[in-house]
């Protein structure tokens, strides 16, 4: 088959492993380009708050550059591109949504530390020879002579997909006659606001009994079942970029009820049956789950995510990789081969 395009994949969000945890998209990216014919190693390491294990990082990967093993770097959040600089090989750069905009409070206000990190990818993204976001509206953060190209995290549709409700239930061992909202995130992180969607709930009680599932550190076959046992997915967050679970729930025909944040009002747009509310106020949250929860229906979301189908993602991922690399001598014959 010849020599292949060798990539050096870096997160500095520790995956636990490859198929649940904070980076699990990530991982998945890694198998999916493997399957591609990409020869992918993948180096997480555990970054913020701690400035040892950046240093630490850098120096690893520097060792894994020095011997010409690799013909990329593709760092996922900016500060992880810090490990690469300065370059010995191309650098493409993906950015996820805070490490540009900054880490908010639950208040809404910048973490002192979120400036730093809107500094440190700017700082990055104009080293990168390649930037990735995640949505349209992340490019206004990115200086205008950085090379930006919009691809969203995809979904593994084989896994992400319909089945009966009770079915789902059954195997998760859940009460077929609840009601059911299901919160897909980390409810201790501050910009998932999840005491919000827990408020919102607790109003909704009021007229319609329910209970608020919480899908965090679960397998993703666990949570593509949630998805299909739920009435409605609730998503709360103040900051994102593409979330992945909206984009999930939709594959699985879930209803969605959303404030305005990140690329969620358009993956929503034209899809009856979900909701992007008009702020982020408990009631105004609390009215739109209550209307779906009375309509009792599935949507077709799933027709609308077919183009974000990860194997046609990984595509372009690899068009990407192509664009940034040397078309001389060995490499050419690379890109001819994987072509």
């Amino acid at each position: 088959m010849g020599p292949r395009i060798r990539v050096l994949l870096v997160t500095s969000d520790r995956l636990w492993n490859s198929g649940g945890g904070p980076a699990a998209f990530v991982a998945r990216q890694a198998e999916f380009l493997r399957r591609e014919g990409v020869e992918v190693d993948l180096f997480p390491f555990r970054g913020a708050p701690h400035l040892h294990e950046y240093v630490l990082a850098w120096w690893a990967v520097r060792r894994k550059l020095n011997d010409g093993s690799y013909d990329l770097v593709h760092a996922h959040f900016g500060q992880s591109g810090l490990t690469a600089l300065p370059k010995r090989v191309p650098l493409v750069v993906t950015f996820r949504g805070d490490d540009l905009e900054g880490s908010l409070r639950e208040n809404g206000r910048y973490m002192p530390a979120g400036w730093l990190l809107r500094f440190i990818s700017r700082l990055v993204a104009r080293q990168a020879d390649a930037a990735i976001v995640a949505s349209e509206h992340m490019k206004r953060y990115l200086p205008r002579s950085v090379p930006t190209h919009v691809l969203p995290s995809g979904i593994d549709l084989e896994l992400f997909r319909p089945e009966p409700r009770d079915e789902a239930r059954r195997r998760l061992g859940l009460a077929e006659e609840q009601r059911l909202i299901l919160f897909v995130g980390n409810p201790a992180l501050a910009r998932k606001r999840f005491a919000l969607a827990q408020r919102a709930v607790d109003l909704v009680n009021r007229s319609i009994p329910t209970r608020l599932i919480v899908g965090w550190k679960l397998p993703r076959q666990e949570i593509a079942a949630l998805m299909s046992a739920c009435e409605v997915l609730v998503y709360t967050s103040m900051q994102e970029g593409s979330p992945s679970a909206v984009k999930e729930a939709l594959a699985c025909n879930l209803p969605v009820v959303s404030v305005r944040v990140g690329d969620v009002p358009v993956r929503l747009r034209g899809i009856s049956g979900c909701e992007v509310c008009s702020d982020d106020r408990a009631e105004t949250i609390a009215a739109a789950l209550e209307r779906v929860l009375r309509r009792g229906c599935r949507i077709d979301g799933r027709s609308a995510m077919k183009q974000l189908d990860e194997r046609l993602l990984t595509q372009r991922l690899i068009d990407i990789y192509r664009s940034v690399l040397p078309t001389t001598g060995a490499l050419a014959e690379k890109l001819v081969q994987a072509s």
